[in-house]
């Protein structure tokens, strides 16, 4: 995997799972401290060995904040000597290290090279081989248990989005879409629901991932936000069958591409006002009013403006 990927923190925000998150990261770091601590006593935990140099003594709570949020670890103590992990001295390395782990097993499943990079920026020597691929297999079996839960209750809002990364692959590096579900239920919590990778945003690529969502147990959608990709809009209808309504954001930024950039905050200004008005009726007529008004300096903004007006209400 390169680094045009996805940031982690970006992940957390648009789904809110932080509490996932952190899980996995405090469990990476803490299975890491338990091989290195095996190392450094010669046996691992109640193993027989000559080689042993001293003895487990429980553990001491230790606190580590990071961009996902703050990792609640527990320090081994040893019977004799002392044991502290220089990762826990501020090291920037070692944070973007974790990140890079838990990013790329969120997109395509982590790899051995990525945890070895890890335990190298923590300043630890002696993990072995088979650690790190029980570190790779359960952080990989915590993400696909995450990404594979049955969905329950019904779910009205459902944001679909996209992006291109660059994978390694075969030797060669070649980009594939990223696409991601985030739902919100009839209480009012939002969700991660979905994520998988694919060679582009066909209609047939959405269409499976809309199709397995809904096998999980995704019901009760009532509005679908999304670009207006044509692929996308057609999965949804067919597999859906919602309301589609065009992603203001992206709106936002197609239309801002008709202004210079010197008049970019006005403008975003001017349009946001009809996102604030208090019902559908209100918020037509702003956009009408709106769009007149700019059509005089950029006509083909308000040529954008009158073409997206039903699909940015919906």
């Amino acid at each position: 995997m390169t680094e045009d990927r996805l940031l982690i923190e970006e992940l957390a925000a648009k789904g809110g799972q932080p509490d996932f998150l952190r899980t996995i990261a405090e469990n990476v770091l803490q299975l890491i401290m338990e091989a290195d601590v095996d190392g450094l006593i010669g046996a691992g935990r109640h193993e027989r060995s000559s080689e042993r140099a001293t003895w487990r003594n429980g553990y001491r709570d230790r606190s580590l904040d990071t961009r996902v949020g703050t990792l609640n670890l527990k320090i081994p103590k040893l019977r004799a000597g002392s044991y502290f992990p220089g990762f826990l001295e501020p090291r920037k390395m070692v944070e973007k290290a974790l990140v890079a782990v838990i990013q790329e097993a969120w997109i395509g499943g982590v790899s051995t090279r990525r945890v070895d990079e890890l335990v190298q920026a923590m300043g630890m020597t002696g993990i072995s081989k088979s650690t790190v691929s029980k570190l790779c297999k359960d952080i990989d079996e915590r993400v696909h248990a995450f990404l594979k839960r049955p969905l329950t209750g019904e779910w009205p809002y459902l944001w679909l989005d996209a992006t291109y990364l660059k994978v390694r692959e075969g030797g060669r590096i070649i980009s594939v879409a990223a696409i991601i579900a985030m739902a919100v239920n009839t209480e009012g919590r939002r969700e991660i629901v979905g994520l998988h990778i694919g060679p582009s945003e066909a209609e047939v690529f959405w269409s499976d991932f809309l199709k397995d969502l809904v096998r999980r147990g995704l019901t009760g959608v009532k509005l679908v936000i999304s670009d207006a990709h044509e692929g996308l809009k057609g999965a949804i209808t067919r597999v859906m069958g919602a309301t589609w309504q065009r992603c203001r954001v992206h709106f936002m930024r197609n239309a801002l591409s008709y202004v210079p950039k010197g008049q970019n905050t006005v403008v975003a200004a001017a349009i946001r006002q009809v996102f604030l008005q208090p019902d559908q009726k209100s918020a037509t007529q702003v956009w009408r009013q709106v769009a007149d008004q700019l059509r005089t300096r950029w006509p083909k903004l308000g040529a954008c403006m009158d073409e997206a007006e039903t699909d940015v209400l919906a």
